[in-house]
C-alpha cells in the first residue's frame, strides 16, 4: 500500500519516540545534581544516558510485541500505531530487536559496573529484567504494577543512579566493588521524585485512553483496576509531587534559587490534568500525552539550566 511507511520508518515508528524523552530527562536531572554537588564526570554520564535510551527502546519493543501477540492491541484501540499490530514489522523480528536492544545495554553495563561497582549491577540488571518483565513473561504491566515500575525505574533509579555513578567515578579509583562513602546522596533521591512523578504520569494518560479497549482484552493496568476517578486522584498526585520537589531543594536542601525555574512549566501542568480530568478519548489524550512527554523533558532542562547555570 502507497500510505505504509517505509521500512526504516517502521522501526523508528516501533522505538515509540514519543517516549523517548522519559528515558533522557532523568539523566539530565541526575547530571545537573551531580554537577551542583561537585562530582560530574562526563563518561559516567553519557554511559548512563545511552543506557537508559536503551533500556526504554527495549521496553518499548518488547511491550509492541507482546501486546500484539496476546491480542491487546486490538482495531478499537485510539493510541498510537503499533509497528507490530500493524503488520509493517513481523513479530519475531520485534522480539529479537528487543533482547537485541536489552543486550546492547547489559553490554554498556559493563563499563559503569566497573566505574560504579556492585550496586551498578544489581540497578542494571534490575532495570533490564523490569523492562523486559512490564510487558512479557511476568506482565507487570498488565497486572496493575506499571506504574510502580515507572515510578522506580524511570524516576528514583534512573536519577539517583545516574548521580552515584558519576559521584562513585569522582570519588574513588575504579574498579570499585563498594560504594565509596558520599556517593549516594539524598539531594539525588529527592530530585528523583520529580521525575518518577512526571514519568508516571506519561502511563497515567496512556492507561485511562487505554482503559475500555485493555479491560475487553483482559489487560489489567492500574487504570482498569481503580477506574477513572482514582486514575485521575492518582494523575494530580504525581503531578503535585513533581512541583513540591524544586521548593523542597531550595528551602530544605539549600539549593540555589534557580531550582525554582522549573516551575515555569506549572501551567502545562494544569492545562494537561485539566484535560485528563475531563476527557477520556484518543482525540483529546494523545496529543496530551506527547505534551506530557514534552513537559518531562521541558521540567529536566529547566530544572539543570537553574541549578547549573
Amino acid at each position: 500500500m502507497s500510505g505504509e511507511p517505509s521500512r526504516a520508518r517502521a522501526w523508528v515508528l516501533a522505538t515509540r519516540p514519543q517516549t523517548l524523552p522519559a528515558g533522557a530527562a532523568p539523566v539530565i536531572v541526575g547530571t545537573a545534581v551531580a554537577v551542583h554537588e561537585g562530582v560530574f564526570a562526563p563518561l559516567p554520564a553519557l554511559a548512563a544516558l545511552v543506557g537508559a535510551l536503551l533500556i526504554q527502546i527495549g521496553t518499548n519493543f518488547a511491550n509492541d510485541y507482546y501486546d500484539a501477540v496476546s491480542g491487546v492491541d486490538s482495531a478499537d484501540r485510539e493510541g498510537f500505531t503499533r509497528a507490530t499490530n500493524a503488520g509493517l514489522i513481523p513479530p519475531e523480528q520485534v522480539k529479537i530487536a528487543a533482547f537485541g536492544t536489552f543486550g546492547l545495554a547489559i553490554v554498556l553495563g559493563i563499563y559503569l559496573v566497573y566505574v560504579g561497582g556492585l550496586p551498578i549491577v544489581v540497578i542494571g540488571l534490575a532495570s533490564v529484567v523490569s523492562g523486559y518483565a512490564y510487558a512479557g513473561g511476568p506482565a507487570l504491566g498488565s497486572k496493575g504494577l506499571g506504574d510502580l515500575f515507572v515510578f522506580v525505574f524511570f524516576g528514583v533509579v534512573a536519577v539517583t543512579g545516574t548521580t552515584y555513578v558519576q559521584a562513585a567515578a569522582t570519588l574513588a579509583n575504579p574498579p570499585i566493588v563498594s560504594p565509596p562513602g558520599g556517593a549516594i546522596l539524598p539531594e539525588a533521591v529527592v530530585a528523583s521524585l520529580a521525575m518518577a512523578g512526571l514519568s508516571t504520569t506519561i502511563l497515567v494518560i496512556n492507561n485511562v485512553r487505554d482503559l475500555e479497549t485493555d479491560r475487553e482484552a483482559g489487560k489489567r493496568t492500574l487504570a482498569v483496576m481503580i477506574g477513572y476517578r482514582w486514575s485521575r486522584v492518582e494523575f494530580f498526585a504525581m503531578m503535585a509531587l513533581a512541583y513540591l520537589v524544586p521548593p523542597v531543594l531550595w528551602l530544605g536542601f539549600g539549593y540555589p534559587i534557580g531550582v525554582l525555574v522549573p516551575l515555569v512549566t506549572l501551567p502545562l501542568g494544569v492545562a494537561l490534568t485539566q484535560i485528563v480530568r475531563t476527557r477520556t478519548d484518543g482525540e483529546a489524550l494523545n496529543p496530551a500525552l506527547e505534551r506530557t512527554g514534552q513537559l518531562l523533558f521541558v521540567y529536566a532542562v529547566t530544572f539543570a539550566f537553574g541549578v547549573v547555570v
